[in-house]
């Protein structure tokens, strides 16, 4: 059921909205037996929708033998407990959907304490209408997680609960700060965008590390995973993939997955990543803005990275259109094997600027170090002396302190003059 109100932007797009909320459904293991839509001039305080529209979703409920009515709109405790009553069957909104597929999905710790936050803190208000569904109906979506195991409680263990859960996210946060701390430094990657936009292909593709799971689902990722990355000519990069976001994302879950969201406040650079092949790639692209901003990482260096290329219908037309919204966006596709040398040439570049330009001698002897210098930095020019081998070479900062402290010499360089001499000038 969808009831957006009259020339809104989700009016507009009310198709596009429910085709969503559909898949959201389905990935939370129900099935859509149909569809029902109202504009409304202002929404019903009792009811969200009119009251000849509730007798049309009863028969309707009626006439399929459906078991529960999904709104796309958030509803109030009162309006769910007053749906409830004439519909005489389960009613959820959004968000509550988004909530129990997150319930489903959670596997590391982390994730499953973050959750849990949010199921309480969003029952916390329906309390009153949840205890009726205990009494009426076990099982089935939204009663999964601790959803069960928590409406026997009243409100005061559920707010003991919620800060209980708060102390442990903070503990987390704590834990994966000295983790962030104890990392080698290296350019550090946070990739961003919308559910199923193609993130978790970019970060397997980048890594070439198969068992990072894809699927063409929504939220098939919600633990925060991260991968040292090959980007050529020996220099690598930290890439952390995070949790997709979506319309109408609870707040609550928003704010309890802030600790996860920490590695992406932590980057250098975050990469939206946008799918190209979806026809409302644009108000996927205000979502994932908007969501960004409340987590307070506006800030940040953002590249915009088009996915899907090759889904697209017309490539050459799409990619004159984003050129001239957005000139710096790259645009990638995993399927093709040069797809993502684009945005690796990118990333290259950010991390190269990051690198100081210095002479390193070593001992012609010293194969060990020589190699490790060609694996870890950019030989810009090497010559030979009857004991030592001299480079001119980019490393990141930490790695010419580390050579300083084991007694190599390094001394500063010109990189323009490098350049210049190298390229004949």
């Amino acid at each position: 059921m969808a009831a957006p109100r009259k020339g809104s932007p989700d009016a507009r797009h009310i198709d596009e909205h429910l085709e969503e909320l559909t898949r959201l459904v389905d990935t939370a293991g129900a099935e859509v037996v149909g569809r029902i839509t109202q504009h409304i001039a202002a929404p019903t305080p009792a009811t969200l929708i009119g009251e000849g529209k509730v007798e049309e979703v009863a028969a309707a409920v009626a006439a399929s033998e459906a078991t529960l009515v999904i709104f796309d709109e958030e509803l109030t405790p009162v309006q769910g407990a007053n749906l409830e009553r004439e519909l005489k069957v389960r009613v959820m909104d959004r968000a509550e959907v988004i909530l129990d597929i997150f319930s489903t999905r959670a596997r590391s710790h982390e994730a499953k304490l973050q959750v849990e936050l949010a199921q309480l803190q969003y029952l916390l208000p329906r309390l009153t209408r949840m205890w009726t569904h205990l009494s009426r109906i076990r099982g089935g979506i939204g009663l999964r997680g601790p959803g069960e195991t928590q409406l026997e409680t009243d409100r005061r263990m559920i707010r003991r609960k919620i800060q209980l859960l708060k102390g442990k996210l903070k503990d987390v946060e704590r834990h994966r700060e000295g983790l962030r701390a104890a990392r080698d430094p290296m350019l550090s990657v946070a990739l961003v965008g919308y559910t199923n936009a193609g993130k978790s292909s970019i970060l397997r593709a980048l890594s070439g590390q198969h068992e990072i799971v894809v699927e063409d689902r929504l939220f098939a990722t919600l633990d925060t995973l991260t991968r040292e990355v090959d980007l050529g000519e020996g220099q690598r990069a930290r890439v952390t993939d995070t949790v997709g976001f979506i319309r109408k994302l609870p707040h609550h879950l928003v704010a309890s997955f802030r600790a996860t969201l920490e590695e992406a406040r932590g980057a250098d650079l975050l990469l939206h990543v946008v799918d190209a092949s979806h026809p409302d790639w644009e108000g996927q692209m205000r979502v994932v803005e908007k969501v960004v901003a409340e987590l307070g990482l506006a800030d940040r260096p953002i590249l915009l990275v088009f996915s899907k290329m090759d889904a697209v219908a017309d490539p050459a037309s799409f990619s004159g259109r984003v050129r001239a919204l957005h000139p710096t966006s790259l645009a990638t596709s995993t399927m093709r094997t040069d797809g993502l040398a684009p945005l690796k040439l990118a990333l290259r570049e950010l991390e190269r600027t990051g690198r100081p330009t210095v002479r390193v001698r070593v001992p012609l002897a010293d194969g060990a170090r020589m190699a490790a210098i060609y694996r870890d930095g950019e030989v810009l020019s090497r010559s030979q002396s009857e004991t030592d081998y001299e480079l001119v070479v980019r490393l990141e900062g930490w790695r010419v302190n580390r050579l300083r402290e084991e007694g190599v010499s390094v001394s500063p360089v010109d990189e323009g003059r490098v350049l210049r001499k190298a390229s004949g000038g």
